[in-house]
């Protein structure tokens, strides 16, 4: 089972579980990590949302969008075509 560890900056996640949302190897995650082809987003629920965390992930124009909940379970999973905004 894909690990999501907190961390001071974050969470530290399995590329695996990241790959699975973008039909790609974990390989391939980490070197799009490291070459800036994989951007991400980290955002903790406020009000209703509390305990909860969102975790985003961009790459060649498609999105993945992890929920976590209070034990830091997915609890929702989402991957979308997201294009490149110009301008």
């Amino acid at each position: 089972m894909a690990q999501i560890d907190p961390t001071d900056k974050g969470f530290q996640i399995d590329a695996e579980l990241i790959a699975e949302g973008f039909g790609l190897t974990p390989d391939e995650v980490n070197r799009r990590m490291r070459d800036g082809r994989m951007t991400s987003r980290c955002e903790k629920g406020m009000g209703e949302d509390e305990g909860r965390w969102r975790l985003t992930f961009f790459s060649g124009g498609r999105t993945l969008r992890l929920t976590l909940g209070p034990d830091l379970q997915v609890i929702s999973r989402a991957s979308f075509d997201a294009p490149r905004r110009q301008g």
